[in-house]
């Protein structure tokens, strides 16, 4: 396709899919965002909510995983918008994957501080003030960038042993749950009830629509459910990447939907009061963790629950520089593409594409807690927006590849494929879901995220025109592959490949 092998293949499937599952954690965005399931229709947003927002979440890998088989590359969205469309659908994609992998990696490193805090904060006194949660996220991101920067095996000891923890972890908090739930009634997994407003703690503002209230419950699985287009970032890291990235994608998505309803499940039917607990909020659980536990068990699943948000924060950061690195070079970074498409020789890591990118995310966690627009908390808008440049990002290439499919641009799939009618009704129901997604993303209190999104399309057209038309020239394709033959041996010798180009 064009590239030298600069990155060490070395990952096996279990470890292509261990990245994803890693970073779809649901022991982080499953817990740290758990109250919206409740505050907004009770129960039901757990036991009916999350399977919708799952099946949302699954057409997209399985449609990705199509994909990634027949065109494995890191940066996998930007060429895949790239091949399949064209040189502004690329960069267009690039830019709202990265925008989306920056701050999902701050989302995640500000809930595991958050986590922190109201965990084991009182030991070393920490509080919530913003000093506080900056500097505990700007050293987290260091350690993470650290062992990232030391080589993908160090990167995937971590992430193989974090799935491990993961599994183990929801299955502690699972039985605890079941076990010291003061009674069991499973009738609350489908009863709807409206918590919205003050009944709720104010997660969402008050409605009388239940459809509607059904319908924001969505944001903890879809939220919860992302992140696994890592796979397809370490295609070039991954043995046999044709078929492991995409049975990597489906399997994270599919194990950390199941895994992640009994999680949720358990915890709401653990709930003592679930009138109380919604009243709660954001807090109902650590509030129901408190009521139900014995301190001892509670604070080992806490350390647990920790670790394995680290480790999502890891595998994040790997995610968004192998991005990075991708995007960068095919010189589409406006300035310091050289630098950051280098790899290096002893690591074999693109080292400053990973501290740039823990850069921009320190940078960003900092105007996410010291900023606020029209008295509403950085933060807390750009989380939806996250949610937004995530999946557009995904939508882009899909819509592009649904139509490019059986045609030159795309003549076979890869060895691991649906059927091709099958594959196109997959990809048709990912853009309903976009849809959906777009929707209940803009909704109050995130009705902002509409004209972030609004500002950044804007943007992105007049930089597009003025400037990129004309600089940006896209990944390689055709006459341009044979002619790098030269550059991509010189560059396989520097970090000491022997094996041919892909």
């Amino acid at each position: 396709m064009g590239y030298a092998q600069e990155l060490q293949r070395s990952m096996s499937r279990f470890s292509n899919f261990a990245i994803s599952f890693s970073i779809i954690c649901i022991l982080s965005g499953g817990i740290n965002s758990f109250a919206q399931a409740i505050s907004s229709i009770g129960g039901a947003g757990a036991g009916i909510g999350w399977i919708v927002g799952c099946i949302i979440s699954g057409m997209f890998a399985l449609s990705m995983a199509q994909i990634a088989s027949a065109f494995p590359t890191a940066g996998g969205l930007y060429h895949w918008a790239s091949i399949l469309g064209n040189r502004f659908t690329g960069w267009l994609t690039a830019w709202l994957n990265l925008l989306g992998l920056i701050t999902v990696l701050g989302a995640i490193n500000i809930g595991t501080a958050f986590f922190f805090q109201g965990t084991f904060g009182s030991w070393v006194g920490m509080d919530t003030s913003a000093g506080h949660i900056v500097a505990f996220v700007a050293l987290i991101t260091v350690i993470q960038a650290l062992f990232n920067h030391l080589g993908i095996k160090v990167t995937t000891f971590l992430t193989d042993i974090s799935g491990y923890i993961i599994f183990a972890t929801t299955a502690v908090l699972v039985l605890a749950c079941l076990y010291f739930a003061p009674a069991i009634d499973i009738s609350r997994l489908w009863t709807f009830t409206n918590y919205s407003g003050d009944a709720g703690g104010g997660v969402f503002p008050q409605s009388d629509s239940m459809g509607y209230l059904f319908l924001l419950c969505l944001l903890l699985p879809v939220y919860t459910i992302t992140g696994y287009d890592a796979s397809a970032h370490t295609s070039e890291e991954t043995k046999g990447a044709a078929l492991s990235v995409p049975q990597g994608i489906v399997s994270a998505v599919l194990w950390s939907s199941l895994v992640g309803w009994i999680m949720i499940c358990a915890i709401t039917l653990a709930i003592p009061d679930m009138a109380v607990a919604a009243k709660q909020g954001w807090g109902m659980f650590f509030g129901t963790m408190d009521a139900i536990l014995p301190a001892g068990l509670k604070n080992i699943v806490y350390f647990l629950i920790f670790i394995t948000q680290l480790l999502c924060g890891l595998a994040t950061v790997t995610s968004a520089s192998r991005m990075l690195f991708a995007f960068s070079r095919d010189d589409g970074m406006p300035v310091g593409s050289k630098a950051l498409s280098t790899v290096s020789p002893k690591y074999r890591t693109p080292v400053t594409a990973i501290w740039t990118a823990a850069i921009l995310e320190i940078i960003y966690v900092f105007a996410a807690q010291f900023v606020s627009i029209g008295g509403t908390n950085l933060y807390t808008i750009v989380v939806n927006s996250t949610l937004v440049f995530l999946f557009l990002s995904f939508t882009i290439p899909l819509v592009l590849a649904m139509f490019a499919y059986g045609t030159a641009k795309w003549p076979n799939p890869g060895p691991w494929a649906m059927s091709g009618g099958l594959y196109k009704l997959v990809t048709f129901l990912s853009v309903v879901g976009m849809a959906v997604i777009f929707y209940i993303a803009i909704q109050p209190p995130n009705d902002k995220v509409l004209w972030i999104v609004i500002g950044f399309v804007v943007l992105a057209a007049i930089l597009w025109f003025a400037v990129e038309k004309n600089r940006f020239q896209g990944p390689p394709i055709g006459d341009e592959i044979a002619k790098r033959k030269a550059i991509i041996a010189a560059a396989e010798r520097a970090v000491g490949e022997t094996g041919g180009a892909h």
